[in-house]
């Protein structure tokens, strides 16, 4: 029958009922009471009795159990789930949750049902809502080919908010060597705080006199229109941007203002694709590893103290921090040029300490 040591289980098959009342009806004809032999099969007495008298009344098919469950007092009407069909056949296209279809029946007065309700009957009947319509991809923009990958010639800058102080920050990075340059905190997000932060890194990286030694109007020209084509014409003639800022497409970024200033100072503009922070992946990081390995940051409630205390996490970020990126060494190691010489030393270091390594273990062996 089937059955391992132990109780009957709950539901057992009509055979095995019957095998369980032939056992019984053999122990009672070998003169066993019917409890006696129940408690030897682990087999409830009273079970076994409400099974004897459903097999005299319908013998073998009065043995099989219903099927499990019921119906809910509270069920849905056949006129509900016919209801929510025609919800999802003139409104699925348009409002593409199951949630929405709930409130739109409700709301047009078609049908009153819950949002789980919705989503279970478009399940039973095999209906699928659509999702959102993709996006058409946008075609990466690939950078100048007069940009020369160095330091002090590609730049990032975003912002960040610090909530707890009620505060933004805008810093600028040095996309080859890693270089956190500069850092503005302001309550707010505008084209002034970018030029301000551009300032002070064109300053701190003494390039304000290379501008004004290599001003001209053609170039200015160029990067304020923006147009790619106007720019090469300019450095075909021998005029190139001082360096290239990349950025998001955010308001601060594209106002006229910022390109205006940005053009002043001989810096081109590359923004990154809408939607794609890979794009920008640099300056993205920079906050990422800031906020990580930082975050008392954030719990800064005074402008002023967060001010500060970004200056400091800056100098260990640039003269401290080793950055994977650029093969462990510091971002200040980088941007000097020192980069190349530390790394060297450490590869002929490693095959220095594996020579002596081997010397030693030759020598000790008698090789």
């Amino acid at each position: 029958m089937g059955l391992s040591a132990g109780p009957v289980p709950t539901r057992p098959t009509a055979e095995v009922k019957a095998g369980l009342l032939d056992l019984v009806d053999h122990a009672a004809g070998a003169g066993w009471s019917q409890r006696r032999a129940c408690r030897l099969l682990d087999l409830d007495e009273d079970r076994a009795t409400a099974w004897q008298r459903r097999r005299r009344e319908d013998g073998l098919e009065g043995l099989v159990d219903q099927a499990p469950g019921g119906g809910a007092v509270h069920g849905l009407l056949d006129s509900e789930r016919e209801a929510i069909v025609e919800l999802f056949e003139a409104w699925g296209g348009i409002d593409r949750s199951h949630r929405k279809l709930a409130h739109r029946g409700s709301r047009l007065c078609l049908v009153h049902v819950s949002e789980s309700t919705v989503r279970r009957v478009l399940a039973d009947h095999g209906l699928i809502l659509p999702g959102p319509a993709p996006r058409e991809p946008a075609e990466k923009k690939p950078w100048p080919d007069w940009l020369e990958w160095k330091p002090r010639r590609i730049w990032a800058y975003d912002f960040t908010h610090f909530p707890r102080a009620r505060r933004c920050a805008v810093a600028v990075l040095d996309m080859v060597s890693r270089k956190w340059i500069a850092t503005l905190v302001s309550a707010e997000e505008t084209s002034t705080q970018v030029e301000v932060c551009f300032l002070a890194a064109l300053e701190a990286e003494g390039l304000l006199e290379v501008i004004d030694a290599r001003d001209t109007a053609q170039l200015r020209e160029a990067l304020l229109s923006g147009h790619p084509e106007q720019i090469e014409r300019a450095v075909d003639g021998g005029q190139v941007p001082l360096l290239l800022a990349v950025s998001d497409n955010g308001p601060q970024m594209r106002s006229h203002s910022t390109r205006e200033f940005l053009a002043g100072v001989h810096i081109a503009q590359h923004f990154g694709r809408p939607h794609t922070p890979t794009d920008q992946a640099w300056i993205e990081t920079l906050f990422g590893h800031v906020k990580g390995e930082w975050p008392h940051l954030e719990k800064i409630v005074d402008p002023g103290d967060l001010e500060a205390e970004l200056d400091h996490v800056r100098e260990q970020y640039n003269s401290v921090r080793l950055h994977a990126s650029i093969g462990y060494v510091t971002p200040d190691d980088e941007h000097e040029g020192r980069g190349d010489a530390i790394r060297k030393a450490r590869r002929d270091g490693l095959d220095q300490a594996r020579q002596e390594r081997l010397d030693h273990h030759r020598r000790s062996r008698g090789q």
